[in-house]
């Protein structure tokens, strides 16, 4: 029970990783607020609907914990993944606001109450194709960079108030997403599991587990990094 009397906030919990990482923390004793775009039933956790992009929702995030944050998870995201000059207007903002302004916005509003008690744990869901130049994943990247940038940035500018900054970066994760695409686009999808050493995406509950140690009190001493949990496709 890591998270016995901590608030959690999980962003994009309605999501397959979203989901896994809080039902992980709920099981460890956390106090959940979610975010998410639809509107979630949730027995026992606070729940907020909106686009987290816009500064005025992931306040309204922030504001329905009660007291004190102790967790937050920025994992909403979801990239529109094309060829470079397929991007629209439309698909370019999009990628940047479920990405790195979603990120933006829930972290800035979060970090004073943080600050306040002393102690926080931010952890962002970032991508392992950032590090290793995953194809039609360009734009995605530089949205998911962003996350990365700002996290080492948060990291060292906050290490004296308590408070870590971390980031997990998945490799392919087993979502239903991915399964519907390994069906619709075997061949592009084989390309995608092709540049992983041990052949497969990564399951849920292994991104999950990742968050919730980096989440914990026993990674005080853990900031300014990125974990990936890509069976081998990044090799620090």
């Amino acid at each position: 029970m890591r998270f016995q009397n901590r608030v959690a906030i999980v962003t994009g919990a309605g999501g397959a990783i979203g989901g896994a990482i809080a039902r992980r923390l709920e099981q460890e004793g956390a106090q959940l607020v979610l975010g998410d775009l639809e509107p979630l039933e949730w027995d026992g956790a606070i729940t907020v609907a909106g686009d987290l992009s816009d500064p005025d929702v992931a306040q309204a995030l922030v504001d329905a914990a009660p007291g004190r944050i102790d967790v937050l998870v920025n994992n909403a995201g979801g990239g529109v993944v094309l060829p470079t000059l397929e991007h629209t207007e439309e698909t370019l903002q999009a990628t940047l606001d479920r990405n790195l302004w979603s990120a933006l916005r829930t972290t800035l509003a979060a970090l004073p109450k943080m600050v306040n008690a002393g102690y926080g744990r931010v952890v962002f869901i970032g991508a392992d194709s950032v590090r290793n130049g995953l194809d039609r994943h360009a734009v995605y990247n530089a949205a998911k960079g962003g996350v990365h940038a700002f996290a080492r940035g948060l990291a060292r500018e906050y290490a004296r108030a308590g408070i870590t900054v971390n980031t997990v970066a998945p490799s392919a994760t087993a979502t239903p997403d991915l399964e519907r695409f390994l069906r619709d686009a075997p061949d592009a999808a084989e390309a995608f599991l092709q540049v992983i050493p041990m052949g497969r995406p990564a399951a849920l509950d292994e991104v999950a587990s990742a968050v919730a140690y980096l989440a914990s009190e026993e990674a005080g001493f853990i900031t300014g990094q990125t974990l990936g949990v890509n069976g081998g496709s990044t090799m620090n």
